[in-house]
């Protein structure tokens, strides 16, 4: 199953299932009445959930969006940051977080080299919830204000490569 990216910058997620381990303990679970046997599956596990939703901010979020990333071309090459790639990715940054109302589409066209910015902002993202976090900080100190939290980059970051992918 594919993670899905949805408008509001929301994952949908696989989830594993439970590992199971054959032998006596199947017959456990199933006599067990309160569904948990001995290796603590319970009985329940059948009606778990497939996938999750993840919210921007939320624990794994960053590492999903990379894997979404990834999966919208999966014979891209690894992400590599240039010099001129991130300097223009913070300003784009900057620019959609000081017009949340604005469409993201008018700053991505507005772009010299798209694809360094992307690039840059796909290896932010490779790098977890510090390098956003950190990226945050720079785009702060390069652009003036204040930083923007984790969660407000990275959802930033999704819709800037939604649109660079569109």
């Amino acid at each position: 199953m594919d993670i899905v990216r949805n408008a509001d910058g929301t994952l949908i997620v696989p989830v594993e299932p439970p590992r199971r381990h054959g032998g006596d303990d199947d017959e456990a679970t199933a006599s067990d009445p309160g569904g948990v046997g001995t290796d603590g599956a319970g009985a329940g596990d059948a009606e778990a959930p497939t996938t999750r939703l993840l919210h921007p901010g939320e624990g794994g979020y960053d590492e999903a969006l990379s894997a979404w990333d990834v999966q919208q071309n999966p014979d891209r090459e690894p992400a590599v940051s240039t010099v001129s790639g991130r300097q223009e990715a913070m300003t784009l940054i900057h620019a959609v977080a000081s017009a949340p109302d604005q469409p993201v589409a008018p700053a991505v066209e507005a772009l010299e080299d798209p694809d360094a910015s992307g690039e840059a902002l796909r290896h932010v993202l490779v790098g977890g919830v510090h390098a956003v976090e950190d990226f945050a900080a720079e785009v702060a100190e390069a652009e003036g204000g204040d930083p923007l939290t984790a969660h407000q980059t990275t959802k930033i970051i999704g819709e800037v490569l939604s649109e660079l992918d569109a």
